[in-house]
């Protein structure tokens, strides 16, 4: 966006653009009104990470307006919670994006190089918690993170946990997600030196209540791990990137 001010100061002042057309840019840059959303132009000056947008209960004819805005700002989309459906119709219109049906995630981003200090690991307890674990792997990489995975190695088989220390001990920041009783994040801190994210999932039978058995568990860890909300793939990234770039 700096860029983009600039670009538009330099060109006003060589006379190849109009004060009037360099203000109907500048009018926007702080946010834009779509009616039904305002979008922020300016937060990844404030924050260092952009605005994401949130797909669950949007229509796809608003996510198309907020995508379309931030492509004529030049600007990265990440838009989460996007269903199949949501997702192909974007990619028809917007060909150059990604749309990951595991992670409900839709991306367009051009190259840029990585800006995380470390390897952000992304570990999930079975099968089950991998549309979350990929929505924390897909929304750290777009951060601008060396992300990796290590799916399938919760409790119920710990030796597959431990099988793969090397991989653990490589990362400087963990997150888990983890369903049923949620006690993969508490193990996996007590064998690292780094910060662990936690994940409740909303998967276990009855008396797992939606992932807020996981979750009590999680907060009540005696191995000290930072603790999400249930499901919050994407919360859990964007901590951890700003974990990983202190």
């Amino acid at each position: 966006m700096r860029e983009s001010i600039m670009r538009l100061l330099e060109a006003v002042a060589g006379g190849t653009m109009p004060v009037e057309a360099a203000f109907e840019e500048l009018k926007d840059f702080p946010f834009q009104d779509l009616t039904h959303t305002k979008i922020d132009h300016q937060r990844h000056l404030r924050k260092g990470i952009g605005e994401v947008i949130f797909g669950e209960g949007k229509t796809f004819e608003q996510i198309y307006d907020i995508v379309r805005s931030m492509r004529e700002k030049e600007l990265d989309v990440l838009a989460t919670r996007v269903d199949k459906e949501k997702g192909g119709r974007l990619l028809e219109s917007f060909p150059e994006g990604i749309y990951s049906e595991a992670a409900r995630s839709f991306v367009i981003q051009k190259e840029k190089p990585v800006r995380g200090k470390g390897m952000i690991l992304i570990v999930s307890a079975g099968t089950s918690d991998i549309p979350v674990a990929e929505e924390a792997y897909t929304a750290a990489t777009f951060f601008g993170n060396s992300t990796e995975r290590l799916y399938d190695v919760g409790v119920a088989g710990i030796h597959r946990l431990f099988a793969n220390m090397d991989l653990l001990k490589k990362a400087r920041v963990i997150i888990v997600a983890a369903g049923m009783e949620g006690a993969l994040p508490s193990i996996v801190a007590g064998i690292v030196g780094v910060p662990v994210i936690a994940i409740p999932t909303s998967v276990g039978y009855g008396a797992s209540l939606g992932g807020f058995a996981a979750l009590l568990s999680m907060l009540n860890s005696c191995s000290t791990v930072a603790v999400f909300n249930i499901d919050n793939g994407f919360g859990a990234a964007y901590f951890a990137t700003l974990v990983n770039r202190l």
